[in-house]
């Protein structure tokens, strides 16, 4: 029979590699004997917790099945929870689980394909079918009306949506998705030539980029036609996008094609694990600094933006609450080419307008809107990095309140985003926890600077498992310029606590994640702390109240009193225990009752071991 400890450890070691791997690496990774490893992978293929895969020497790979032991492993694609795909359908109009399903069947196209590379393939032709739909709706619409051209990319472009030329367009690709020769003209040179699928797919993307210079220059993928691609497999992934139901409006395909898209970036995130975090942050983190921060109208900014999760999440969070979204502009920055292209087709699958930039040397060097000021900021910059410091930022104007360390960019990241903050603006950033309280190298001087400034608003301690990128717990800083501004109560002088380290389940063995309940009682008890009490009252809310082991208002004078260190644990205490109706006096008779008992039967134990002793001594 084989250790559950050695399943357990197969399976992680499996997770880390990207959920699939050959033979030989994996064994080698484990350090298990040749004997070992079967015994275990054999298990594992009987249970259907793993599947066997192609290649020299042999792969496995996970599987997500129907069996208990499949179901409790550490999942390389963290299964969703029902009640959350129950929600998400519900808002949207589409079936329960359509983007789990549609994941699931184009995770098995993947083979032995890394998810670091299947993830640019599924997710551009998502983006592809999208623009297809959106074009062909508008085509439809255009068609039936007397005088306009469905061929004019001017009747498109006037309604916000990209033009596709012919040969770009997504039937046209599903009637040759199978075929193993094709004759195309390429865009490039305009000449007649022969491929296959992968090359009629880099083809469309150029001439679609060509159509939308603007706004796609050097966006989309157009690496379909290299060798490593399975050809056959690029045809089905074709044919499974193209038996999505997109049927009704054009709103309500963008919006199935944007659940999708967003799914796929977190379920790659997951698989990747530590360089997922990269560029995903989990969506439950997202929309709690969102529903704190509530960015109704005005301009924001991310100046780490990765796939533009804060963006996404702001627009909807504008249309949950009946508002337009052209009451907000949207900035970011990214410093990853390949991240910067997953953005901007995310925020193009989902409609929305923005401004991402991006260059090689990242917000720090070359701040792409060093004089623009913003509304809100959101942000989770990657934590502890040590090589950002350059000569030339030495005395750089947003040091107002010391420089940062040479070795640690934390404290850079929270200047930065108070320098770009408006005279209102306010922002939620994601940190390690050791910005709350390490006092190296002046990072405690700077951090007392911010205190003293009255610019920390609220901290929130998270619980671990949060995150793809790592393990270690993390926190949000929420700061403001001005904390008697936007028609809230004046807070000046005072910074409320948040421990949320208890909230949070468990989705699979190794990340954690907020549920939409989690998610309201944080961003519920910060609005409670910061509104009038005649807004508050308005909003159903109950006025606000410290609660022991939660949250707790402190003055600027106790946090003085801890040494400017703005852990919530040292402020919020412990939770108060419900009182069971028992007096001290009678619980400590009892207690002490108890002990009496244990001493007595400690005393007849050591006395029947001396005897015991003794008699053995006789024989002897």
């Amino acid at each position: 029979m084989v250790d559950q400890a050695n399943k357990d450890g197969f399976l992680e070691a499996l997770t880390q590699l990207g959920g699939s791997a050959g033979n030989v690496r994996l064994r080698e990774t484990l350090q298990w004997d040749e004997e070992v490893y079967s015994n275990v992978k054999d298990a594992l293929i009987e249970s259907g917790t793993i599947l066997t895969g192609r290649g020299r020497g042999g792969s496995v790979s996970l599987a997500v099945g129907d069996s208990s032991e499949a179901q409790a492993r550490p999942a390389s694609v963290p299964k969703p929870q029902k009640a959350k795909a129950a929600k998400a359908s519900s808002n949207s109009g589409g079936d329960l689980g359509f983007e789990a399903d549609l994941f699931k069947a184009a995770d098995k196209l993947r083979g032995n394909l890394e998810p670091s590379e299947y993830k640019h393939v599924a997710l551009g032709l998502i983006f592809l079918k999208y623009i297809s739909e959106a074009f062909e709706a508008q085509h439809t619409r255009l068609s039936g009306e007397d005088y306009a051209d469905p061929e004019d990319p001017e009747e498109y472009l006037a309604a916000n949506v990209f033009w596709v030329p012919p040969e770009a367009r997504w039937a046209h690709l599903q009637a040759n998705a199978k075929r193993p020769e094709i004759t195309f003209v390429d865009v490039t040179t305009n000449r007649e030539k022969k491929g296959d699928i992968g090359g009629l797919i880099d083809n469309a993307m150029e001439a679609i980029e060509q159509a939308n210079i603007k706004v796609l220059k050097d966006v989309l993928p157009k690496s379909y036609s290299r060798p490593q691609l399975d050809k056959t497999m690029l045809g089905e992934l074709i044919d499974l996008f193209s038996n999505v139901d997109m049927r009704g409006d054009h709103g309500q395909a963008r919006d199935r094609l944007g659940r999708a898209y967003e799914y796929f970036i977190s379920q790659f995130a997951g698989a990747e694990g530590r360089r997922g975090g990269e560029f995903y942050t989990p969506r439950s983190v997202v929309q709690t600094i969102v529903e704190m921060l509530e960015p109704g109208q005005g301009r924001v900014y991310d100046p780490c933006c990765g796939s533009g999760g804060m963006f996404v999440q702001s627009e909807r969070f504008i249309e949950d609450h009946q508002g337009r979204r052209s009451d907000i502009a949207i900035y970011g920055q990214e410093r990853n080419h390949t991240t910067w292209r997953l953005c901007r087709m995310n925020l193009a699958v989902r409609g929305i307008d923005a401004d991402i930039r991006w260059n090689n040397e990242g917000s720090f060097l070359r701040d792409e809107f060093a004089q623009t000021k913003f509304d809100f900021v959101m942000a989770n910059p990657p934590f502890n990095i040590s090589d950002w410091w350059q000569p030339q930022l030495e005395g750089d104007v947003r040091w107002t309140h010391g420089t940062p360390p040479q070795g640690n960019a934390n404290f850079a990241w929270l200047q930065h985003i108070i320098h770009h903050l408006a005279p209102r603006g306010t922002a939620g950033v994601v940190l390690a926890n050791g910005s709350m309280s390490s006092q190296q190298s002046g990072e405690g001087d700077i951090r007392k600077a911010l205190i003293e400034a009255d610019h920390i608003d609220c901290m929130v301690a998270l619980p671990g498992q949060l995150f793809y990128s790592t393990q270690i717990p993390a926190c949000l800083w929420f700061l403001a310029r001005d904390k008697s501004a936007n028609e809230l109560r004046n807070r000046r002088g005072e910074i409320l606590f948040i421990d949320a380290r208890k909230l949070g389940h468990l989705v699979d063995r190794t990340r954690r994640e907020f549920s939409d309940d989690d998610i309201a009682l944080i961003a519920d008890t910060y609005h409670r702390w910061r509104g009038k009490p005649e807004a508050v009252a308005a909003a159903g809310l109950e006025p606000y109240v410290d609660e022991p082991g939660f949250c707790r208002s402190a003055t600027l004078d106790e946090v003085r009193g801890h040494g400017h260190v703005l852990t919530p644990g040292r402020y919020v205490g412990a939770a108060d225990v419900e009182d069971d109706g028992i007096s001290f006096e009678e619980r400590f008779g009892a207690l002490r009752g108890i002990l009496v008992q244990q001493f007595t039967a400690g005393q007849k134990l050591e006395d029947a071991v001396v005897a015991a002793l003794g008699g053995v001594k006789q024989l002897a």
